[in-house]
């Protein structure tokens, strides 16, 4: 049986990480509360040191390491923020540090973790791959393994996190963590469970890179045979021993989000809370989306990180605007006649649709000879709005394919 960290060991991690890390903000969320009918408090882990709720970990189980331990350096694996925890930890405790990064890394999160002072070596496309690179390293220099979720200091670092929630929020009835390997998840349901142990305590993860259903289904910690997702944050391949046990015993329900739900989660927290927010820390808020009648009482949902490339921000924008129905790409056949594209647009144009692009096809097995395909990218209000230009094109006699 795995042992977990107890209340009291908890609470010597929280009071090692007085003066290091930061008591983030609760937020009240009013545009959810008025969509649940409930209460929803924003739980900004996204403006910790370094972005993320890893700085809570990272340093626990740095601060804790022997004094020949920390000669001997430590190493880590991780997407980013993990990555980033432990170079800062690292540094405030003067220990090198030598990070392993997936090739895919998002850009500023490697740049972070170089700027902390740490040597960053890409290797691999998963973080499981980089994992295997940070194992045989410690193995050949004896660096010490600092991983990103499954040890008892890692989770008990997290569980700072849990504590200043049942603070900041003592009457919360649930909360929702975006989870990967489970150590913030682990963490928090921990603090939480220990002084309120009728708080309901949920684990967020993407559909795309969901391990913790199939596993705890198995009893065992199973690894997935791929994933895909956008939340390299909690694209976590395999649950840990130690978080695993704690998810089995101390978590009520494992959920999962879609990739257009994590994008609308990420813009509309931009758009209405004016909060920056990776795709992994939006999952909590894509879950009061999905089934907002699901959390109509209170609710604290865990932004659990914001460092988000400016470029993968840009995309994901346009996938939210897509998927919110606020993009709207259509074909539409009309008569290849003179003035044929220019009644369409103004057809849209009177409904208040603003076009992005238009392209024409006139070769195409599918169309007669006096027809042309025309290929639109428009802005809209919204999902009704959409609705409402795709309904007046049928109506004016219009082909119209999505």
């Amino acid at each position: 049986m795995t042992d977990l960290p107890t209340p009291e060991e908890l609470d010597a991690a929280r009071q090692l990480l007085d003066g290091v890390s930061v008591v983030t903000p609760m937020e009240e969320s009013r545009w959810l509360s008025a969509l649940t009918g409930g209460q929803v408090l924003l739980k900004c882990e996204n403006l910790q040191r370094t972005g993320s709720f890893k700085t809570r970990g990272a340093y626990v189980r740095i601060a804790r390491l022997s004094e020949e331990e920390r000669a001997r350096g430590v190493v880590a694996a991780s997407a980013g923020n993990h990555a980033q925890g432990v170079a800062l930890a690292a540094q405030m405790l003067g220990i090198k540090a030598t990070v392993f990064m997936p090739e895919g890394a998002p850009i500023p999160k490697e740049k972070a973790t170089r700027g902390y002072g740490a040597d960053v070596v890409l290797h691999g496309r998963y973080l499981e791959d980089a994992l295997v690179r940070a194992r045989a390293f410690a193995d050949e220099t004896g660096a010490v393994l600092i991983h990103p979720f499954d040890h008892v200091d890692i989770v008990a670092g997290q569980a700072s996190a849990g504590l200043e929630i049942v603070e900041q929020a003592p009457d919360v009835e649930t909360v929702l963590v975006p989870t990967g390997g489970g150590g913030l998840l682990s963490g928090i349901a921990l603090a939480v469970k220990a002084h309120r142990p009728d708080v309901r305590v949920v684990g967020v993860q993407a559909e795309g890179a969901a391990a913790f259903p199939g596993s705890l289904s198995q009893g065992s910690p199973q690894a997935l045979e791929s994933m895909q997702t956008m939340a390299d944050g909690i694209a976590v391949g395999c649950p840990g021993e130690v978080t695993f046990a704690c998810v089995r015993d101390h978590v009520d329900e494992i959920v999962t989000v879609s990739e257009e739900s994590l994008s609308q989660a990420l813009l509309a927290l931009l758009e209405r809370a004016k909060l920056v927010v990776e795709p992994a820390g939006a999952a909590a808020v894509a879950r009061i989306l999905d089934e907002p009648l699901a959390h109509g009482g209170r609710t604290v949902a865990v932004i659990s990180g914001g460092n988000i490339d400016p470029l993968l921000l840009s995309k994901v924008i346009r996938h939210g605007l897509a998927a919110g129905g606020r993009f709207l790409y259509l074909r539409v056949c009309i008569p290849d006649v003179p003035g044929g594209l220019a009644r369409l647009l103004a057809e849209l144009g009177e409904m208040g649709a603003n076009i992005l692009e238009v392209a024409h096809e006139r070769i195409s097995p599918s169309l007669s000879i006096d027809e042309v395909e025309v290929r639109l990218q428009m802005e809209t209000r919204g999902e009704p709005h959409a609705e409402q230009v795709l309904a007046r094109l049928r109506e004016r006699g219009y082909s119209v394919y999505e």
